[in-house]
C-alpha cells in the first residue's frame, strides 16, 4: 500500500517553513482507495509570492486546523504505507519536521516518483510534475494545490506501476537468505555508524554515513567487485548507532574499526593513517621533526598523519626545502658532519651547530604551530541526535579524551564543566587528530570552547 502525498508550504526550507495544505491518497497498487486533504494554519505569514503561486492566502488558513490537530490523522493514514511523492524529500522533510516539533519521530519508507520516472521512462525533456503531465497527457487543472498535484502524482504513479509493479519493495534477491528485510527497512536516514554482521554475529564491516540507510543500500546493491559481492552475501544482520554529528561518526568509526578489526575493513585499515610527523627538542636545543609509525609513538600525538611512510617522507622533504631546514636534524640524512643541503647552501648549518637554535627553531616552530591546535585544551560542540541534544568532543593538553552527548538545557551548571562530565573516554585511535583538525577547518559553525587548565 502507498500513501501518495503532496503539500503546500510557506517556503522552500523545512527548517523555517511551515505546511499550509496537505493531501493524502491511499493507493493499493491498482487504484486510490482513500483520500484526505485539508488546509493547515501554518502559524506564520505566507509570503506574497507563495500566495500568488498557490492561491492560498493568509485569510484562507486563519480558521484552518493547526498541524497538531491533524497529526493523528496523518499518522493513522500513513502507518505501514510507503510514502510516495514527486521529489519526495521535500514533502517528507517538511512533514517529519512538523512532527519533530511535536516531539514525535515520524519515519516512513519513501519512494520518489521523480527518480522512478527517470528510471522507467528515460529521455524526457524534464521530470518536473508539470512537464511530465504535459508529456504524458495527465490532466491537472489545480496545479500547486495539494490535492490537484497529489491526484496528478497518483495518475503518474499508476503508469509507473504498469511498467514496474513492485518499485519500492525491499527485495532480498541477491542478499544472504538469512538477511531479513526488516533490518533494511528500519535503518534511519540519519548520520551515524553502521555495522554488518555475519551468521556468527561477528562484525565484518563498519562504516559511517550522513545517511545510514542510503549508504547501506549502496553496499547491498553493489556487485561490481568480488570483494563487494562477497561482503554483501555475508551480511545477515545490520546494526547502527546514530550520532547526529558527522565528527562523532568519524571518531566512532575509527575506534570501532581498530577495536573489532572487521575482515572487510582490512583494505580500509591499510589506507588509513599509519605514519605521523612528530617533533622533539634535542640536547643542543634544536627542534627535530621526524617521521615514524604511529604505533611506535603511542604516547605522543602527531602533528599530522599519512597513509604511508613514502608519503610522509615526501612531505617532510618538501617542508625542509621550503623552510631551509636540515635533513640531518629531520632524520633524512645520516652523517657525522654537515648534511648535503648545507653543501649546496640550502641548510644554514644547524647540523654542525653553525646556525643558532633560536634562528632554526623560529622556522621549525612555524611548521609546528601550523599543525597544532589553536588551544591546548578545548571542547568541540556539534549537533546531537535530536534537536534538544548536542555532541561534545574533548581534547586536553593536545590529547584526544573522547566524546559524549549532552542536553542543550544546562540549568544550574557551569557549561564547560557540565559538557566535560558528558564525555565518555575513548582511546586515541591512529587518525583521530587528523579527523578533528580536518573537521575544524571544514566546519565553520562548529562551536569551540576553550578550557581552563583546572577543568
Amino acid at each position: 500500500m502507498y500513501a501518495i502525498i503532496d503539500i503546500e508550504t510557506t517556503g522552500t526550507s523545512y527548517l523555517n517553513g511551515k505546511i499550509t495544505e496537505i493531501a493524502i491518497l491511499i493507493h493499493d497498487g491498482r487504484q486510490v482507495v482513500d483520500e484526505f486533504s485539508t488546509l493547515i494554519n501554518p502559524e506564520q505569514k505566507i509570503p506574497y509570492f507563495i500566495q500568488q503561486l498557490t492561491g492560498i492566502t493568509n485569510r484562507m488558513v486563519d480558521d484552518a486546523p493547526k498541524f497538531y490537530e491533524v497529526a493523528k490523522k496523518i499518522v493513522e493514514m500513513t502507518e505501514d504505507q510507503i510514502f510516495v511523492a514527486h521529489n519526495v524529500s521535500f514533502d517528507y522533510n517538511f512533514i517529519r519536521q512538523e512532527f519533530k516539533n511535536l516531539g514525535y519521530d515520524f519515519v516512513r519508507e519513501k519512494l520518489c516518483t521523480v527518480k522512478l520516472s527517470r528510471k522507467l521512462i528515460p529521455m524526457k525533456r524534464s521530470y518536473s510534475l508539470g512537464n511530465l503531465c504535459t508529456d504524458l497527457n495527465i490532466e491537472n487543472p489545480h496545479r500547486h494545490r495539494a490535492m490537484g498535484d497529489a491526484k496528478a502524482t497518483a495518475t503518474l504513479f499508476g503508469m509507473l506501476l504498469s511498467i514496474e509493479p513492485n518499485p519500492a519493495g525491499i527485495s532480498t534477491q541477491g542478499f544472504n537468505s538469512s538477511l531479513k528485510p526488516e533490518f533494511v527497512k528500519n535503518l534511519p536516514e540519519e548520520t551515524g555508524v553502521y555495522y554488518f554482521l555475519n551468521e556468527k554475529h561477528e562484525i565484518i564491516y563498519v562504516g559511517k554515513s550522513r545517511n545510514i540507510k542510503s549508504r547501506v543500500m549502496s553496499h547491498l546493491t553493489n556487485s561490481t567487485t568480488k570483494r563487494a559481492l562477497e561482503m554483501k552475501n555475508s551480511v545477515v544482520e545490520i546494526d547502527f548507532e546514530i550520532t547526529g554529528s558527522e565528527l562523532v561518526a568519524l571518531l566512532l568509526e575509527s575506534n570501532e574499526i581498530k577495536k573489532h578489526k572487521p575482515v572487510y575493513n582490512r583494505a580500509q585499515r591499510r589506507t588509513m593513517y599509519n605514519f605521523g610527523l612528530f617533533h622533539h627538542t634535542d640536547e643542543n636545543g634544536y627542534i627535530r621533526l621526524h617521521v615514524s609509525r604511529l604505533d611506535e609513538n603511542e604516547e605522543e600525538a602527531p602533528l599530522t598523519t599519512f597513509a604511508s611512510g613514502m608519503a610522509a617522507k615526501k612531505f617532510l622533504y618538501e617542508i625542509i626545502e621550503e623552510n631551509h631546514l636540515c635533513q640531518k636534524l629531520c632524520g633524512l640524512y645520516e652523517t657525522k658532519s654537515s648534511c648535503f643541503q648545507y653543501k649546496i647552501k640550502e641548510c644554514y648549518g644547524a647540523c654542525i651547530c653553525e646556525e643558532s637554535p633560536e634562528d632554526y627553531n623560529h622556522r621549525a616552530g612555524k611548521i609546528i604551530s601550523h599543525y597544532q591546535y589553536s588551544h591546548d585544551s578545548f571542547l568541540l560542540v556539534d549537533k546531537g541526535r535530536t534537536d534538544d541534544e548536542c555532541t561534545v568532543v574533548k581534547v586536553e593538553h593536545g590529547r584526544y579524551i573522547g566524546f559524549g552527548f549532552a542536553s542543550k538545557e544546562i540549568n544550574g551548571y557551569d557549561a564547560a564543566e557540565y559538557l566535560c562530565s558528558a564525555v565518555k573516554p575513548f582511546p586515541e585511535c591512529k587518525d583521530v587528530h587528523s579527523i578533528i583538525r580536518s573537521y575544524i577547518k571544514t566546519s565553520p559553525r562548529l562551536k569551540i570552547i576553550k578550557l581552563n587548565a583546572e577543568i
